[in-house]
């Protein structure tokens, strides 16, 4: 398989959707990716769930499913690695390296706080350590998602960089301005979650960003297909939605095949 962190290149940025299936693993990777994601949004949904209510042994599981139905790296999105101490986050980046995963993300967030600085910075070191040679640590600050403010995010991937992480990630950057400050605080590769609204693909390039992912915004497209497909069934009685349905299946068994 090919190396994962070869592919982060600032200023050609890896295109990295997140799957929420291995069907939709395998049909992403059948539209030319090189490399897919997964997102604990997307899964939690599939379980009739909302995110950060999944297990750890439900996660492996799902991480295992998705390296196996696929032909190039997958990542995953492991959250807070199930753990709050150090000995936790190791134990999860040492299982989650035996599903056939390229690599996988720890993030700063418990799930009801950010972890203060020097102990998100043990988290990583952890990570970093319990990682074979090759599987790819991915550090998030979570800080824009809860409250926090830039100066903090980028102090603390910094701080992730020292330790040894592999590719930096602050969820929530928007502003043209913040993502060229974090790219130019580190000298490794830069994700950027991406959303509507946010500078294009070519834009992020310019900025030196390495890496794009779409966290589970392609599931939401997915289930809101459903929705109006089932608003039109039920509201209108007809069946309209039907008509992309041949593109879309051609597309689906040609992946699946």
């Amino acid at each position: 398989m090919t190396d994962f962190l070869s592919l982060h290149v600032k200023g050609q940025p890896l295109l990295q959707p997140n799957a929420f299936d291995a069907g939709s693993a395998r049909l992403l990777q059948s539209l030319g990716f090189a490399a897919i994601a997964t997102t604990s949004s997307g899964f939690a949904a599939t379980l009739g769930r909302r995110d950060g209510h999944i297990t750890r042994d439900e996660a492996l599981t799902h991480f295992r499913s998705l390296a196996a139905a696929v032909d190039v790296p997958v990542a995953a999105d492991a959250e807070n690695c199930y753990a709050d101490d150090p000995v936790g986050v190791a134990e999860t980046v040492r299982l989650a390296a035996e599903t056939g995963l390229a690599g996988c993300s720890v993030e700063d967030w418990s799930g009801t706080e950010i972890y203060g600085r020097a102990l998100a910075v043990e988290r990583v070191t952890a990570a970093v350590a319990a990682a074979p040679a090759g599987f790819v640590i991915t550090a998030r600050a979570e800080d824009l998602l809860h409250g926090g403010n830039l100066a903090e995010a980028i102090a603390r991937i910094e701080a992730f960089a020292e330790a040894g992480a592999d590719v930096l990630f602050v969820p929530g950057l928007r502003a043209a301005d913040d993502i060229r400050a974090v790219v130019a605080a580190v000298d490794k590769p830069v994700n950027v979650l991406v959303v509507p609204g946010a500078p294009s693909v070519a834009e992020l390039a310019d900025m030196g960003v390495a890496r794009i992912s779409v966290g589970g915004s392609f599931t939401w497209v997915a289930y809101a297909a459903v929705i109006n497909a089932a608003k039109e069934l039920k509201e209108q009685g007809t069946y309209g939605y039907g008509a992309a349905l041949a593109d879309a299946r051609a597309t689906i068994n040609a992946a699946l095949d």
